[in-house]
């Protein structure tokens, strides 16, 4: 099925331009410093809201650029070209950011979305539990009604911004027996009482995208902090999880895009044998590799992305997308360090950096093997 742009092509052009100016001049020079000491991009957020990175498809009426999946696609690549974890923060707000205008209600929208989309204030999507990764429908942590609200008891893992956020988005159990049926979204307050945060975890890649624990003992929040229907957390969070994946798949493609550039920059340079290795024909053929699998995998980004904006079902296509692209992401970063040779393995190389911050696009936003699984289901159904 072939879908066309919602917007005209020049449109596109901009948005790449900017954020690829942005990157270029704000996110690549920094992104080494922020890999070695892990610390949160501060400036770089503030950055990001002030110029308008965060909120790509949110409606222009509720402070978003009003734009469409296809130009967030584009955002998420030229800022994961220059630092994959300053892209990661545009793709969490870009969630958050929906499921708030989707569902939530005008005081909610009118009470947080502002200072989300300017920067001010950072969040967090807080679903993963020791046993509930892939298996969300396994959340143990729960919220209890009371006459003033609901009381939280529970915890979550590897929480991307659980050190820095100041409001979470806590997917629970609202109803145990009945399984993801009975699960709710709840719109916390994560400096409240009762509130702790666990270690900082030390990561192979994307270091400056901080992950911790989040631990809930008792936490009281109002019948208001309730996201959506009751009982249909599940659903609500299943919701955005096409335009989730297709948003990592566009993050893999710039991280594989980073490393061609610099593989193509550095092979002139390096000489072996009394020439430059850019004269070896063994090497050409690995940056034509190189390109051609890029390529591909933006073409099935885009195609992910045209669907979701044409409200078609994109089940399929973001799983293809994201599984293909990050495998890709993976293996052409790996050759990236192989034409730096020794040098790439070498920590301060952005190759080594970027092959590192390459390998967990396989594992979030659903593994690659749950990817599989959801594309041979689609391919069931279709021959059934």
């Amino acid at each position: 099925m072939i879908c066309a742009p919602l917007h005209d092509a020049a449109i596109y052009e901009q948005i790449r331009e900017a954020a690829r100016r942005f990157a270029d001049g704000e996110i690549r020079p920094a992104a080494g410093e922020l890999d070695r000491s892990e610390a949160f991009p501060a400036e770089i957020y503030r950055q990001m809201g002030t110029l308008g990175l965060f909120g790509i498809t949110v409606p222009a009426e509720h402070g978003g650029a009003g734009l469409d999946t296809f130009a967030y696609a584009i955002v998420m690549e030229e800022l994961s070209r220059g630092y994959a974890s300053v892209a990661d923060q545009c793709g969490l707000v870009e969630l958050i950011g929906t499921l708030l205008t989707r569902y939530g209600t005008p005081d909610q929208i009118a009470r947080h979305l502002p200072d989300i989309l300017t920067g001010k204030i950072r969040v967090a999507y807080c679903l993963t539990e020791a046993e509930a990764g892939s298996d969300l429908s396994n959340v143990r942590t729960t919220a209890r009604e009371t006459a003033d609200g609901y009381i939280i008891d529970g915890g979550k893992l590897w929480i991307h911004n659980a050190p820095v956020a100041d409001l979470g988005f806590v997917l629970v159990s609202t109803d145990p027996a009945a399984g993801h049926r009975g699960m709710s979204i709840f719109i916390v307050d994560l400096n409240a009482p009762g509130v702790s945060r666990g270690a900082k975890e030390h990561k192979m890649g994307q270091r400056a995208s901080q992950v911790g624990g989040l631990n809930f003992d008792g936490v009281t929040v109002p019948h208001e902090a309730l996201l959506g229907p009751k009982g249909r957390g599940f659903h609500i969070m299943m919701s955005v999880l096409e335009k989730g994946r297709t948003g990592i798949a566009a993050l893999a493609v710039g991280i594989a895009q980073a490393g061609l550039e610099a593989a193509l920059a550095y092979a002139p340079e390096r000489r072996q044998f009394g020439k430059p290795i850019l004269e070896n024909q063994g090497l050409q053929w690995m940056l034509a590799d190189m390109a051609k699998d890029i390529a591909a995998a933006r073409a099935l980004v885009e195609r992910a992305a045209l669907l979701i904006d044409h409200g078609l079902s994109a089940t399929s296509a973001s799983s293809i997308a994201k599984c293909f692209a990050s495998d890709m992401a993976v293996a052409q970063t790996a050759n990236a360090v192989q034409i730096f040779g020794g040098s790439g393995y070498i920590q301060g190389f952005e190759v080594e950096r970027l092959y590192r911050d390459a390998k967990i696009t396989q594992i979030y936003e659903g593994t690659n093997q749950i990817q599989r699984t959801i594309i041979a289901r689609e391919l069931i159904k279709i021959g059934a």
